[in-house]
């Protein structure tokens, strides 16, 4: 019975043993799956157009086309699917070339079969068209037309840069010139306080004198601070480049005279005495250019390069 009676106990403690083991084992751990964690798309967002169209801007467009507003996308880095151009490329915007090399040309009046030919995937027009043509070019792409007016580049720079989302890229250029504009200014001040200066175009043997608010204008009056000479403030046309007479311009009491040539160096305008008598060409104070330059055009591009060509023109 002593024997039965011990090895009872020592089975009875090895269970216990055992039992007191395994309770300090791990319990496996349970597998899970995680979900997976889809990523984040950017909306298209809706804006409205200067014609009241609500347009869903694409994320990332790839084609964009912006005829005439070529200036304003090579400043934000981009590159148009297509470029401006007048009777099959007789007339481009020469000076954005260097930046423009290789992109086709599109006419200036971007008809139906052109535009479907780049298949943009998104379009941009400077101009107010017609809501029937709208319903044309929205056919083939999200289509924006601005609200800003063509005579002010900054707030179009803006307007583009929005559309584009690059709203930080337009002000980065936008604060850019500003600067130079300002150290430009200075740096004709030094030399040129107070002088008078005019922009002139001769194109098919007639003058046209440039707004004092507009276009090249803007930026010898508004941003370096040139004297307005009366014959100009007088003008009553709206126009960018109002007509004006030899006569008139004889009249023009002008330190600075900026001329912009289309019709080449043997024009008979330069045999005229009117011409000979004008105080800044006895003074050798004209400086020409051609019309390949950026005088006759908007944007950052060549309003920068007219502050260049003021500047360098007068101080040099």
């Amino acid at each position: 019975m002593k024997t039965l009676w011990t090895t009872s106990i020592v089975l009875s403690a090895g269970f216990m043993l055992a039992a007191c083991g395994n309770s300090e084992v791990e319990a496996p751990e349970e597998e899970t799956t995680e979900a997976p964690v889809e990523e984040a798309t950017e909306e298209p967002k809706i804006l409205v157009d200067g014609l009241g169209n609500e347009v869903e801007i694409p994320n990332n467009p790839e084609n964009i086309l912006g005829s005439y507003l070529e200036d304003y996308l090579v400043a934000l880095n981009v590159t148009p699917v297509a470029q401006w151009s007048v009777s099959n490329g007789e007339s481009i915007q020469d000076y954005l070339q260097e930046d423009l090399s290789g992109v086709p040309l599109i006419p200036h009046d971007l008809p139906y079969e052109s535009v479907l030919e780049y298949e943009p995937d998104l379009m941009i027009v400077r101009d107010a068209i017609e809501q029937d043509m709208y319903e044309q070019y929205a056919q083939i792409a999200p289509t924006y037309v601005l609200k800003s007016s063509p005579t002010e580049w900054r707030e179009t720079l803006t307007e583009v840069g929005e559309v584009l989302g690059m709203e930080g890229e337009a002000a980065s250029v936008l604060e850019t010139y500003d600067t130079k504009a300002q150290e430009k200014a200075e740096e004709l001040s030094a030399v040129a306080d107070g002088e008078s200066a005019a922009a002139v175009w001769m194109v098919n043997n007639s003058l046209f004198v440039v707004h004092p608010e507009r276009s090249s204008g803007a930026v010898m009056y508004g941003d370096l601070g040139l004297e307005i000479p009366e014959v100009v403030s007088n003008l009553s046309s709206d126009a960018d480049w109002a007509a004006i007479s030899l006569e008139e311009l004889a009249q023009m009491n002008v330190d600075h005279l900026f001329f912009v040539n289309s019709d080449g160096p043997e024009a008979e305008l330069f045999e005229d005495r009117l011409w000979q008598n004008i105080p800044a060409v006895e003074q050798d104070q004209v400086y020409q250019f051609g019309p390949e330059t950026s005088w006759l055009y908007y944007g950052p591009i060549a309003s920068d390069q007219v502050l260049d060509n003021v500047v360098d023109s007068i101080t040099k």
